[in-house]
């Protein structure tokens, strides 16, 4: 065998292992990608997740999952793409992979690829090759939001507003208290009202859901609120990954718009030792319609705490 060729195969329950370690060690991966993870919802999705072998050697993977004759950067997962090792595979390689990812997908019978990018905040190196690949095979950018992101939490800036939030809590609230919880309940109760009443939403997740990926990644999922006299106003869970601490939640029951809790919680959480270890303090996306939509006032909100942007990409290959 040629020992600069790829060759591609479905993922199989036996590669469990194998696909774990890769995650582990590779230099764009997230614990998102690990099988205890991407598993959560298996019966939501048809998994079609891909290994790639160059000169034999298991060098990435692609969560995916398979709808009709299209296959999907995993619809699980908010960003996806190719996972690379930690070196060896470079930005000729990458060409050379997605040249095989479409030859496979023709004996396949897919017709199109949604590929979601791994947006460079969660890398552990840069890992950008797949977007220069992708325009040399003339993919469609599909989808682009943005989220807003803080550089070094512990230097972080917030605004005039911010801070004088922050001086009237003081004043007003001294009872307020910022707790971590083990027990995800508490912190949905706040999220499913929030988002039932302000956006005629659902969370992605359901209580028992998380409750069940913090029992299974402590270190990489924590819950955290603010309480007051009338119990829990502010919850939040967040996805500790190498680089970043995400906030995959973070909502607020009515009273805490009266308080000004929120950016007691932004500033408490910036505080902590496990968060302040990462380089990035990811708020999340502002989107709606596949990013043609930004909730402007949310996304000022996320601002004023000393962001800036970062976009979260998808894109079409036709086949």
């Amino acid at each position: 065998m040629d020992n600069k060729s790829w060759i591609i195969r479905r993922y199989t329950a036996s590669d469990r292992e194998e696909w774990n370690d890769f995650v582990h060690s590779s230099r764009n991966a997230t614990f998102l990608f690990n099988r205890g993870f991407m598993e959560y919802h298996a019966d939501r999705f048809d998994d079609f997740s891909l290994m790639a072998f160059y000169g034999g050697r298991l060098s990435a993977l692609l969560p995916a999952n398979r709808a009709d004759n299209r296959l999907e950067s995993h619809g699980g997962l908010t960003y996806g793409g190719w996972l690379l090792p930690a070196d060896r595979i470079d930005a000729h390689a990458v060409l050379e992979l997605f040249e095989t990812l479409i030859s496979y997908c023709r004996t396949e019978g897919i017709r199109e690829v949604i590929y979601k990018t791994v947006p460079y905040i969660y890398h552990k190196r840069p890992a950008q090759e797949d977007l220069y690949a992708l325009w040399r095979i003339g993919a469609k950018r599909i989808v682009c939001n943005i989220s807003c992101a803080i550089d070094t939490p512990e230097t972080a800036v917030f605004n005039r507003m911010q801070n004088k939030n922050l001086r009237f809590i003081s004043k007003n609230y001294p009872d307020l208290r910022f707790v971590e919880l083990s027990d995800a309940t508490p912190v949905m109760e706040i999220v499913q009202g929030c988002l039932s009443e302000r956006h005629n939403a659902v969370p992605v997740h359901t209580g028992a859901e998380l409750q069940m990926l913090y029992d299974r990644f402590p270190d990489n999922i924590r819950f955290y609120g603010i309480e007051g006299s009338e119990g829990l106003e502010v919850g939040a869970c967040i996805f500790l990954t190498d680089s970043v601490a995400h906030a995959q939640y973070i909502d607020t029951a009515p009273r805490a718009r009266r308080d000004r809790a929120l950016t007691l919680m932004i500033s408490e959480l910036l505080r902590q030792p496990e968060i302040r270890a990462r380089r990035w303090f990811d708020f999340g996306t502002s989107n709606e319609d596949a990013g043609r939509i930004l909730n402007a006032g949310l996304y000022s909100n996320k601002f004023s705490f000393g962001g800036g942007g970062v976009a979260y990409e998808q894109y079409l290959i036709k086949i």
